[in-house]
């Protein structure tokens, strides 16, 4: 009832700004999960091994820092609210050139522009809605927000299992234009973060580089911090439906079924311990929803019946999307507020880029064992665990930080 009566209490400035956020990276993630569902199929037109067509994943998350970077510093000179536009567009228009694509190579090459696209929206998305949400507020806000991510995950496992028999894996990239449609409601119902309007009136603000330059041992331990997170969502996430198809050989309606199941045990665990995390602490919260994950790693990896996988995939994304709903007030507090735009997206994405490897590395495991996916998630995971909650510990947080830009 709290998470209820935290979002009654936003005015229609914030809700607008919280809805568009939320909305834009729920979508931009449905459009990446749409390729976790059909690399099977991909591999079997193009008469690929799925190791390559998981190489788009890869390639995806490798680029989304240039996003990041890029899409941030616009983002932080000319206001979140107009690049957030453009970037909502460029992904959609992306995701929709992929299904025309002739070959592998030039899918891949798509796939990776996608992934510049990607990488801006979550910076900016994340900026604009704490700017704008009252201190009180950022940490259910958070949770919500970050599960954007699971429910776009979620739609994607629902538009897999009511169509992908009937369009195949073009027709799922062709889905991935509706995301544009949001354009319109941010165009009209979202107004300017209040931060950056107050930051652009500033004289003598500090450029991009210098800021960077003065934080550089956060920026070093937030990028460390996030390449252990972006392990931890997309070690269980990724390879997930492959797993099913491949290891258990599971149709179509059943892989969709278990990997509902899963997004709805994410966006449970993201919104419970982001309002908890208001009360407890950033850190702690990360560290107690991280530790969760490690005695159901057997469960999830290796439990033979549809039923007991049903239940590991619901307990393991509690846990990591209960670390990782705590992700945007965390960075967005850490941030120097000159670069709020840039900061969390950026060191975030520089994270991905560093865990990009995860699907190739897993499949290859899996191959070396005789395509035991099973295993491959499970080492993954359980190795992940250990670095973040080191990671998380040694380092310092500022839930009560102002992000007014004052």
């Amino acid at each position: 009832m709290g998470v209820f009566a935290e979002l009654k209490s936003l005015n229609r400035e914030q809700r607008a700004a919280f809805i568009a956020s939320l909305l834009g990276w729920t979508l931009d993630a449905f459009d990446f999960f749409l390729m976790v569902f059909v690399i099977g199929a991909i591999a079997h037109d193009f008469k690929a091994k799925v190791a390559e067509v998981a190489a788009g994943l890869t390639l995806t998350l490798m680029f989304r820092p240039v996003g990041a970077l890029l899409f941030g510093w616009l983002a932080d000179r000319f206001g979140r609210r107009r690049i957030l536009m453009i970037d909502i567009v460029l992904f959609a228009v992306l995701e929709l050139a992929s299904a025309f694509a002739p070959s592998l190579t030039v899918l891949l090459i798509l796939r990776g522009a996608f992934g510049i696209a990607m990488g801006g929206e979550w910076g900016l998305g994340s900026s604009l809605v704490m700017e704008t949400v009252p201190a009180r507020s950022r940490g259910v806000i958070s949770g919500i927000l970050q599960e954007g991510y699971a429910l776009g995950y979620l739609l994607a496992a629902i538009v897999y299992g009511l169509f992908f028999d009937l369009i195949g894996w073009r027709g799922m990239f062709a889905v991935g234009i509706v995301p544009a449609l949001l354009v319109i409601y941010i165009r009209m119902g979202v107004k300017e973060s209040p931060a950056w309007e107050q930051m652009r009136h500033r004289p003598n603000r500090i450029g991009l580089v210098k800021s960077l330059l003065r934080n550089w041992k956060l920026f070093l331990y937030v990028v460390l911090l996030m390449t252990a997170f972006n392990f931890f969502s997309h070690g269980t996430q990724d390879l997930y439906p492959t797993f099913l198809q491949k290891q258990h050989l599971f149709p179509t309606h059943l892989v969709s079924a278990l990997s509902i199941v899963a997004n709805v045990g994410a966006i449970t665990g993201g919104v419970c311990f982001g309002a908890w995390s208001q009360k407890i602490g950033r850190r702690k919260a990360i560290i107690i929803a991280a530790l969760a994950a490690l005695p159901v790693i057997p469960l999830w990896a290796f439990a033979s019946t549809p039923l007991l996988l049903g239940a590991g995939a619901f307990l393991i994304q509690v846990a990591v999307q209960g670390a990782w709903g705590v992700i945007p007030a965390h960075l967005n507090e850490l941030s120097p507020p000159e670069i709020r735009a840039t900061f969390p997206g950026f060191a975030a994405q520089l994270g991905n880029f560093f865990a990009s490897y995860n699907a190739i590395l897993q499949a290859k495991i899996a191959t070396h064992y005789g395509g035991n996916y099973a295993l491959a998630l499970a080492i993954v995971a359980g190795v992940t665990v250990v670095v973040l909650v080191g990671l998380t510990a040694a380092g310092k947080e500022a839930k009560e930080a102002a992000l007014s830009g004052v």
